[in-house]
């Protein structure tokens, strides 16, 4: 059996009232990226899971190559490389009239195993959270599995209560450990990273509890739904492209097909929620009305077969701009607290790529903490990193809308290498995706 389908041994439980230099609560890609360098820097760690290894996380399953920097400075990309996965060389787009245009990524980074891979989550992060967790009790930290973060402590033990703004400091947790009946426990450090996807409990304490702020704007969310396939025809190799394709049901979504290596897919679909609650189908039915019924699909899967229990969908945070507001995409950080990844919304708005941001805030945050940093810090220094790329996949979402500009875009950019070179240099590049503040850029590329 495979090592990322093993559990994982993470030492005995620390006694109740024990303080820690920091606390990180979830263990996927965000939390054990903060974990991994705050422990790496010498800090005593609690890392803090809710699932037990191994376990599932719906995702799309891509990491891309913004990930793969962290990935080797956490000791993993050797490891990962070792075992089975799926290197992604392009992505194929496709527009509702059928149109494809495939984007080659850079020759450059495929040749050096740095445009990104494709493997189940449940293999990633396993591999991941056990290199990090051998290094936060190396450096004299804890790792707990089962725990279910019920609180966030503030001031000591003299919270001044919900929506006390920046009178408030985060100075702990509590947590229940072995299910509704186990042991109640509390920790406490100076510094918590909340790092447990959209529905991460120190988020909650931080943007809703102690700021009475909005977390969940269905403008700004997106439903995802993902299955696993076997058989799809045009995905028997180990290396080739990723698929993104827009389908008129799910438009302002996405229908994708992400192979995984040795002949196994992850399929998926996923749509902006507000105008999901306009649709009379949910994701489920109408992924299952594409397969079996879409001209462009339908004999891929003809032979294909659906891995029994993979049906699963969750929510996905973006990292678009909010109107009239003036922190962005919103507040991810107090004093005491930093939330990262999926916990702070940051996933991509076209794409619904979320690995990379996880990992890149999970180093930012661990660095602000080391070097004691504010918490506006933070929050200008995350924008400051991410915020013209998930600016411009909030427009690229916004255009994709209109199905009629999808044929127009993807129909030309087919015919036209020097808009294909474009798209590349986007996808890779953060100095180009720039250009896409220029309108007069985009104008003479589109139609010069």
């Amino acid at each position: 059996m495979a090592s990322w389908t093993q559990p994982i041994e993470t030492g005995d439980i620390p006694e109740s009232g024990t303080s820690f230099d920091a606390i990180v609560v979830g263990g996927g890609p965000g939390g054990s990226s903060a974990a991994g360098y705050l422990a790496m820097a010498g800090k005593r760690v609690l890392l803090i899971e809710k699932g037990v290894w191994p376990r599932d996380k719906v995702c799309g399953d891509a990491v891309g190559g913004k990930s793969l920097s962290h990935v080797k400075a956490l000791g993993v990309k050797e490891t990962l490389e070792g075992t089975p996965h799926f290197r992604v060389n392009g992505i194929l787009f496709s527009s509702p009239n059928g149109k494809e245009v495939r984007v080659p990524l850079p020759e450059e980074d495929v040749a050096r195993l740095e445009a990104g891979y494709s493997l189940p989550r449940e293999q990633f992060d396993h591999l991941l959270f056990d290199r990090v967790q051998h290094l936060v009790r190396e450096n004299g930290g804890s790792v707990l599995q089962g725990a279910d973060v019920t609180d966030v402590l503030f001031n000591d033990g003299n919270d001044p209560g919900d929506g006390s703004k920046d009178d408030r400091f985060a100075s702990g947790v509590r947590l229940r450990i072995g299910g509704r009946k186990g042991d109640v426990l509390e920790y406490k450090a100076s510094a918590i990273v909340g790092a447990a996807g959209y529905r991460c409990p120190v988020a909650t304490a931080l943007v809703v509890d102690t700021y009475n702020e909005v977390m969940v704007d269905r403008k700004h969310y997106c439903g995802g739904y993902r299955e696993y396939w076997d058989g799809v025809k045009g995905c028997e190799e180990n290396i080739g492209d990723i698929e993104i394709h827009f389908v008129d049901a799910i438009i302002p979504g996405y229908f994708w097909i992400f192979p995984l290596g040795n002949g196994r897919v992850n399929v998926g679909c996923g749509m902006v929620m507000h105008l999901m609650d306009k649709q009379s189908k949910k994701l489920k039915a109408l992924q299952r009305d594409i397969i079996a019924n879409h001209p462009q699909f339908k004999e891929r899967f003809a032979d294909a077969s659906l891995v029994k229990g993979t049906a699963k969908g969750w929510q996905l945070p973006f990292g678009s701009p909010r109107k009239k507001q003036k922190l962005q995409p919103r507040r991810m950080a107090m004093r005491g607290a930093w939330l990262v990844g999926d916990a702070a919304s940051l996933i991509d708005p076209f794409s619904g790529e979320g690995v990379g941001n996880a990992l890149v805030t999970g180093e930012i945050a661990a660095r602000h903490i080391l070097e004691g940093k504010t918490p506006m810090e933070y929050q200008e220094e995350v924008w400051s990193a991410l915020g013209k790329e998930l600016t411009n996949s909030y427009r690229m979402q916004s255009l994709s809308r209109r199905s009629w500009l999808l044929n127009w875009f993807v129909g030309k950019a087919g015919k036209k290498p020097a808009l294909q070179e474009m798209m590349t240099e986007m996808i890779a590049s953060k100095e180009a995706q720039e250009n896409l503040h220029s309108p007069w850029f985009m104008f003479k590329t589109l139609m010069f």
